[in-house]
């Protein structure tokens, strides 16, 4: 492979779980190595650890992890039990979509099954324009019966996406104020995805607080077994810390992914190939 190879003063350690194999690529003063050991599905960071002891690897060193925990729990609806809190009147905007139909002509359409149920969609009685003039304000009374109601449907995790947020989110910081009393991971659409587009925000914060409760499991488990910082791999190919990745896991979902497609175009950037196809296959 033809290009400068990258010196570095601390030794870099990549590391990729796969539902068979975890890979371990090692860049370090003295060169390049890789590792590969067996994946352990039940608790991926059984595999890391051990990984890492067979490498031997003495001193200080920088972990880069790319994980497909979140993407996982999404494919095979693993995630939370999840409420979703949304201005009066559109608790159903993460099941009525955009109206697109995968299959134009089928006679008999099948949807996939929103994340949240509807029994599990809360309106709270509120209202910010789309330039983000304050409409309604919430009172105190309204948001204390919602954290009952949110109390007694038992769930696991909250996703807060009141309209128009991305203009003017106080409502949010409010609602979240209140919530935050149940001790129950809070996904706030203002901080997840500060966009417009109502379907896409809140779809996105419900994905978030679907994920995050078992990313967050998983990345206590793994700084427990290695004891040293680790930084997360997130779906444009940059980096999180733990305590990012925790609560924005959904910004992880395309994580290990990205490592490959990463890899893939510095590799042929270094042998001086432009154009290039590349496949990762699981």
């Amino acid at each position: 492979m033809r290009g400068r190879r990258r010196k570095v003063a601390v030794p870099i350690v990549a590391v990729d779980t796969g539902g068979t194999f975890t890979d371990f690529f090692v860049l370090s003063p003295e060169g390049v190595r890789s590792h590969k050991v067996l994946s352990t599905p039940r608790d991926p960071s059984r595999a890391v650890a051990r990984g890492l002891k067979e490498l031997g690897l003495k001193g200080a060193y920088a972990l880069v992890h790319g994980s497909t925990v979140a993407t996982n729990a999404l494919l095979e609806r693993k995630g939370a039990r999840v409420a979703f809190v949304t201005t009066a009147g559109f608790e159903d905007v993460v099941e009525i979509g955009r109206q697109e139909r995968p299959r134009l002509y089928a006679l008999e359409p099948r949807k996939t099954p929103p994340l949240v149920a509807r029994r599990l969609r809360f309106g709270l009685a509120e209202r910010v324009g789309a330039g983000g003039k304050v409409l309604r304000s919430p009172s105190a009374a309204e948001l204390k019966a919602l954290r009952r109601r949110l109390r007694r449907a038992g769930v696991e995790s909250l996703a807060l996406s009141l309209l128009h947020a991305y203009a003017n989110p106080a409502h949010e910081r409010l609602a979240a104020r209140v919530l935050k009393a149940l001790g129950k991971p809070l996904s706030v659409s203002s901080e997840i995805c500060p966009e417009f587009r109502e379907y896409e925000r809140s779809s996105t914060v419900c994905v978030n607080a679907y994920v995050a409760p078992v990313m967050a499991r998983y990345l206590r488990r793994l700084q427990k077994r290695l004891r040293r910082p680790v930084r997360v791999l997130q779906s444009n190919g940059g980096g999180l810390s733990v305590a990012e990745a925790s609560r924005q896991a959904v910004r992880t979902l395309l994580s290990g992914p990205a490592g490959g497609a990463l890899g893939a175009l510095r590799a042929a950037e270094a042998a001086g190939f432009r154009r290039l196809l590349t496949l990762d296959m699981g």
